[in-house]
């Protein structure tokens, strides 16, 4: 945890900001894999986490903005709970850890919030994500289950997303410290990206790395020869000499801070000519993001200078043709980049998206567009300093998308369908790193991972 005055700072900001009434936090409770006592990996929920910092079932946060006081609400360990799972922090010195000198029993948050709510005082809570949540929120506040989710606070929503958009010099800290595990996560994939290895050898290598570094990776682990599928979790292929093999894959520290970074390596250590043109199309679009992004400038047209960097690449090997900025503009690149440049990083590695993704990454200003491949930016609003954020352009070949367009002779003008039937079977490449927005520019977060060609070949072949 951080100092007990970081959350209470934070709160306190919270406060200031909200106009009347109780913010009404829980925390997460165990969720069952396949029956009651086998559970999930207990993860907390990240706006309890930076409200309150504390990491453990049966808690519930209060915040009263009237009355500037917080309350903490749990029950202590019982013998049995001390039996299975050993002795835990009694609720009153959980309460001085996050800063908050009123502890109670959890019974009492219901009478306390049915007092309230009797007086007619506001209750807002965020949007649940969870069913236990839905029906925790129904059983305290009288609300239908059916609309829980509709009734949570847009004004709690926005504060929320402003203060945790910008990041402290100790959560950037801790994202570094998550980058530099993912460093050693992803130096060993390349090491391990040998002929007739299989998928999930290097996954679960990998995935062992952030574990004995502490905790879980910050989300399943991609990883696939098939590179093509963007979100490919299947890792039962044997690596083939020559295929490229796409890694995407973060962890996270103690303190549940993400990293999330992706390289495409080629299985046996030298790229081929084809795969080269295209790697460096790749890595060229990366680098004129982090030379581009800075305080004020949309993020969206981050994603359109980099779709535009990979428009032109492909004209140069005579995948695409026409004018550039015209084919950018039609999003005809899109059947080779098909995603969202990036995304905000921070407690989560979709940081923030549990309070819904338009929230977070978009605003009056700049609304979410509905061209494919476009629509699916996660990010697209004016940066400001002190957010973390994640650049990652790629080139994809999906056949069956390739085929789609072609038999609707989509974009004719600007995609040479005859060449690209020579990059079939190629997959798909791409590059990620995360970013933190300065004063003036940005910097590449934690230690550098190999991603130039010659990085790259060097260590898979030393």
């Amino acid at each position: 945890m951080f100092k007990p005055s970081v959350y209470a700072l934070r709160r306190k900001e919270l406060i200031k900001n909200l106009s009347s009434g109780l913010v009404l936090m829980p925390g997460n409770e165990d969720a069952p894999m396949n029956y009651k006592a086998n559970t999930y990996y207990f993860r907390q929920d990240s706006s309890f986490l930076y409200f309150f910092g504390l990491d453990q079932q049966g808690l519930a946060g209060l915040i009263d903005i009237d009355e500037n006081r917080s309350h903490l609400f749990g029950d202590d360990a019982e013998l049995d709970d001390i039996i299975w799972m050993g002795q835990r922090p009694s609720i009153r010195s959980l309460g001085e850890r996050s800063g908050i000198d009123q502890s109670h029993p959890y019974r009492e948050l219901e009478r306390l919030l049915k007092q309230a709510s009797g007086k007619g005082r506001k209750i807002h809570y965020l949007p649940p994500y969870r069913t236990e949540r839905i029906l925790l929120i129904e059983k305290l506040l009288g609300i239908p289950h059916s609309r829980v989710e509709k009734e949570a606070s847009p004004e709690l929503v926005r504060e929320v997303i402003n203060l945790r958009s910008v990041k402290s010099a100790e959560e950037v800290a801790e994202i570094e410290k998550a980058v530099n595990i993912a460093w050693d996560m992803h130096t060993t994939a390349m090491i391990m990206a040998r002929p007739g290895v299989y998928e999930r050898e290097i996954a679960g290598r990998i995935e062992g790395i952030s574990l004995s570094n502490g905790n879980p990776v910050s989300f399943p682990v991609i990883l696939s020869i098939e590179g093509q599928t963007l979100h490919n979790h299947y890792h039962g292929n044997k690596l083939e000499k020559n295929r490229i093999l796409v890694t995407d894959a973060g962890s996270q520290t103690d303190m549940h801070y993400a990293s999330d970074i992706t390289r495409s390596v080629p299985v046996g250590g030298k790229f081929l000519p084809d795969q080269k043109d295209i790697y460096k199309i790749v890595l060229s679009a990366l680098q004129e993001s982090v030379n581009t992004i800075r305080p004020g400038i949309p993020y969206r047209d981050v994603h359109l200078q980099a779709a535009t960097t990979i428009c032109r690449g492909l004209k140069d090997i005579g995948l695409m043709r026409g004018e550039v900025e015209e084919a950018v503009e039609n999003g005809a690149h899109a059947l080779f980049f098909p995603h969202g440049l990036g995304h905000m990083l921070g407690l989560d590695a979709h940081d923030m998206e549990d309070l819904g993704e338009d929230h977070v990454g978009y605003d009056q200003e700049i609304e979410r567009s509905g061209q494919f491949g476009l629509s699916f930016l996660r990010l697209g609003r004016r940066l400001q300093k002190g957010f973390a954020l994640t650049s990652e352009p790629g080139i994809y070949f999906i056949p069956a998308l390739i085929d789609k367009w072609r038999s609707e002779k989509k974009f004719t003008r600007f995609i040479n369908y005859d060449r690209l039937e020579l990059f079939r079977n190629f997959g798909g490449i791409r590059i990620e790193d995360d970013i933190l927005v300065t004063d003036t520019g940005c910097r590449v977060l934690g230690k550098p991972i190999p991603k130039t060609v010659a990085e790259i070949e060097d260590i898979m072949t030393s």
